[in-house]
């Protein structure tokens, strides 16, 4: 198991070159050793296979669709998938129905954020008690529950975890049906906190579920972009909020402050986001390679 996990780290440590590009510029980066270079070209035929789309997407399982701008790209949910366990490392679980990534970057960039995108159809979410929920009162409530998960982590041999607090006040849109919020985590000694930004677009049988992996540093760069994240997902007519019918549809059990608490984290894989996140940026921490991904950049760019 130990070899398995060290050959992940090379490979995603590998992924930040291309064999075109460093070829040319292997004397002022880094000498490339044969196992090194097989990684290269894996990697290279990993970012040449996937398909970058933009414009209107289609999400057929929630009845939804994308309008992506030019200033991002969507990767499909098989694409993600490889992202999600080849590139960044982590355990297989259920694939996304896709991702959304900046325009101009790459997965394997040392700063590149994502968002994640999936679906959860447990029926209407009703944003009645909307105006009534106490964030002040919800944020201390989970600070004691991240205690108590915090506890059951060190005895497993995890690093601990504490909610620091809102990265990003919970806020929704009545008009838009779409709630978003952020939390600032810190994990065992990191010197970099962790960023969980979360967004929900309410349908009538369901929620699409948003979320952002990155750090905390790049929360300025990602509240730029919120507007145009917020706007570019949408429940396709018949299957939108305003659609419910309570003569006939499923209401969920769970209301607005329940996806603000993750009462429903098994199901949305919050969890699992923070720790693809903390994955991710652990091992570019690790191997001190971030200057290297200078080289893959200008390859995208180039082409």
């Amino acid at each position: 198991m130990k070899i398995v996990f060290a050959v992940l780290m090379l490979v995603v440590m590998a992924g930040v070159f291309t064999p075109r590009i460093y070829a040319q510029e292997a004397s002022d980066e880094q000498a490339v050793s044969e196992q090194d270079q097989a990684y290269i070209e894996w990697a290279q035929q990993l970012w040449d296979s996937f398909e970058l789309q933009t414009g209107m997407v289609e999400l057929n399982k929630a009845n939804a669709t994308l309008n992506i701008p030019d200033s991002f790209y969507f990767l499909n949910s098989s694409d993600s998938q490889k992202v999600l366990v080849d590139v960044w490392g982590n355990p297989e679980g259920n694939k996304p129905l896709g991702m959304l990534l900046p325009a101009g970057s790459t997965p394997f960039d040392s700063d590149s954020w994502a968002v994640t995108i999936e679906y959860e159809e447990d029926g209407y979410v009703s944003d009645k008690d909307a105006e009534e929920i106490d964030y002040a009162e919800l944020l201390l409530q989970l600070q004691r529950d991240a205690r108590e998960e915090s506890k059951a982590r060190v005895e497993q041999g995890y690093d601990a975890i504490e909610l620091v607090g809102w990265a990003a006040h919970p806020f929704y849109d009545q008009a838009e049906n779409k709630l978003h919020w952020a939390k600032e985590y810190k994990f065992g000694s990191s010197a970099t906190n962790t960023l969980n930004y979360n967004i929900r677009v309410l349908g009538r049988k369901g929620v699409l579920v948003l979320n952002f992996i990155a750090d905390i540093n790049q929360l300025p760069e990602i509240e730029s972009q919120l507007d145009t994240v917020l706007a570019l997902a949408n429940f396709e007519q018949g299957s939108r909020y305003a659609d419910f019918d309570p003569d006939i549809d499923q209401v969920a059990a769970y209301g607005l402050g329940a996806l603000v608490a993750g009462k429903v984290i098994a199901k949305t894989g919050a969890l699992a986001i923070l720790v693809v996140l903390l994955k991710k940026f652990w091992v570019f921490l690790l191997f001190g390679v971030g200057a290297l991904f200078k080289v893959f950049y200008r390859k995208l760019k180039a082409s």
